[in-house]
């Protein structure tokens, strides 16, 4: 019963920050604008497939990309000296305490055609270069936005790891690629699935970064959702009818990637 009690706090949480938006999303979604009930929301998302598919596929560029930069990070950080892993995780927080809009906003300001790296080829006669209002810049601001969500849960896993059982592999004849693939890969699988979760949701669904660094040309699945709740296009249901096919198309890409990894784990070990 005590258990039952102190469980309450986060029930209430759930009922009224999840469900109850969840159910609302969900009502919307298949009614229109007199309450009555629709699947023509639903349909008219298929007009926006060409935006869905370069949503995701961004939001899969950025993700491989923060993993690539980030399990080699990660992994050197957990093998330092306790001092000096507080630092380096100083240093990956630090940009985290920033507002999100500023960290953006600065990233506009060195891309941009007059932009700090222009002026700094124009010093060598090269550019200005378009780096600004391209897929590129967005993926560049996703990338710099969410890997510490790449990091975090990869560096936490990787203090688990006991060097003995590295140091056993090469001991046994394991080149260094084997110990990375066939042990350290397979023993930081939770970390890696944590933080590819932790950065495709965000990266698939983001409107800010898009908006500021890819302009209208790169419109993703966000900002279509983000202008059907303001300005004139006001259209609720439409809105709520696309929130609810991304997070299906989220959930799926989830869910292929953990059969995936638990599959491919099989294999390693």
């Amino acid at each position: 019963m005590r258990q039952k009690l102190f469980a309450t706090p986060y029930l209430v949480w759930m009922l009224v920050f999840t469900i109850i938006p969840l159910g609302l999303v969900i009502y919307f979604a298949f009614t229109d604008a007199n309450g009555a009930f629709t699947i023509e929301n639903i349909t008219k998302v298929g007009e926006y497939t060409s935006t869905l598919v370069k949503s995701v596929w961004l939001a899969v560029i950025s993700t491989v990309i923060c993993l690539v930069l980030a399990y080699p990070f990660a992994y050197i950080m957990s093998r330092r000296k306790e001092h000096k892993r507080r630092i380096m995780l100083m240093l990956v927080m630090v940009p985290m305490w920033m507002n999100f809009l500023l960290r953006t906003y600065a990233w506009m300001t060195l891309l941009e055609k007059n932009g700090l790296i222009n002026k700094f080829f124009g010093l060598f006669g090269l550019g200005p270069f378009e780096l600004i209002n391209t897929q590129g810049a967005v993926v560049l601001g996703m990338v710099y936005n969410y890997i510490p969500f790449m990091i975090l849960p990869l560096y936490t896993i990787m203090l688990k790891i006991d060097p003995i059982v590295i140091e056993a592999a090469q001991d046994l004849g394991a080149s260094p690629a084997q110990v990375l693939f066939r042990v350290k890969v397979p023993l930081s699988k939770p970390g890696i699935s944590s933080g590819i979760t932790m950065v495709f949701v965000p990266a698939v669904s983001t409107f800010i970064i898009s908006r500021m660094l890819g302009g209208g040309a790169n419109l993703l699945i966000g900002d279509l959702i983000d202008l059907q709740f303001v300005g004139a296009a006001y259209n609720p249901n439409l809105g709520s009818a696309i929130s609810l096919v991304l997070m299906v198309i989220m959930l799926l890409c989830m869910s292929i990637f953990n059969q995936f990894s638990e599959d491919e784990g099989g294999m390693l070990l």
